[in-house]
């Protein structure tokens, strides 16, 4: 059988429904085919673009303005550009040494980082933001939005701290790959403060509607672990996602349920 053959296509065709993967591309000789040749150059391109091409600082406060939660304040990482950024991750965790931040405390603030995908924080930021902000508005006082560049996720630990808020949600664009440039993912920390590492965190990643996590079920989520949090004292490895289950119930320190 080949791959012209209708049984073995058919076989490829169903498979790729429940992948984003590159599977059964076939072959030309020895090489694949021309058109998937092109496909997997230009998804390379897509990918070093979304992690080149610069966030639009001021398209993305208006889009975060209009959320409603207050003027959003853009800040800057010690990496004063994306090359150094890449070269140095450290650079990226800590605030340019000019970062000011009003004092806001509040229950929770929000971070909107670029990362690695700048991209993914255009396309989603704002929206994911919005549904976050749905979920949370009722159940906790909520700061006003920072928009990070050069950052790295441990970046938001400096700005919670200067805010003063008890936890801080990190939204901020993945890294790209060959299927997907522009992902987001959730940061979750509970007491954030300098020197917090992955361990004191929470992650929900794969958010990039409509072939990944949607806004609204990755901010179910999100709404679940702050529950959590608050409960527990704490965020990060001791805690675990328990959305799903019936309201009312509690994670225990060790994520089972009460």
């Amino acid at each position: 059988m080949t791959a012209q053959d209708p049984a073995v296509r058919e076989f490829w065709d169903d498979l790729r429904k429940t992948t984003q993967a590159r599977i059964g591309l076939g072959r030309a000789g020895t090489a694949l085919p021309t058109r998937e040749v092109l496909e997997l150059a230009a998804a390379h391109a897509a990918a070093r673009d979304a992690v080149h091409i610069p966030l639009d600082v001021q398209e993305i406060c208006g889009a975060v303005r209009s959320v409603g939660i207050g003027e959003p304040v853009a800040v800057t990482s010690r990496a004063t550009s994306r090359d150094e950024y890449l070269r140095r991750p450290d650079l990226g965790r800590v605030p340019a040494e000019d970062m000011e931040v009003p004092h806001s405390p509040a229950d929770i603030g929000f971070v909107l980082a670029d990362g690695l995908s700048p991209t993914a924080l255009s396309h989603h930021g704002a929206a994911l933001l919005g549904a976050l902000v749905e979920q949370l508005r009722d159940r906790y006082t909520l700061a006003p939005p920072v928009i990070a560049t050069q950052a790295r996720v441990a970046l938001g630990d400096h700005i919670a701290a200067r805010q003063g808020v008890r936890t801080v949600a990190v939204i901020i664009g993945e890294r790209p790959g060959l299927s997907v440039a522009d992902s987001l993912g959730i940061y979750l920390t509970h007491l954030p403060r300098p020197g917090c590492t992955d361990a004191d965190r929470n992650c929900i990643s794969n958010i990039h509607p409509p072939d990944g996590l949607g806004y609204a079920e990755a901010a179910r989520v999100a709404a679940g672990l702050v529950g959590g949090a608050v409960a527990l004292g704490r965020s990060g490895v001791g805690l675990k996602d328990t959305s799903r289950l019936e309201l009312g119930a509690q994670p225990t320190v060790d994520g089972e349920i009460a």
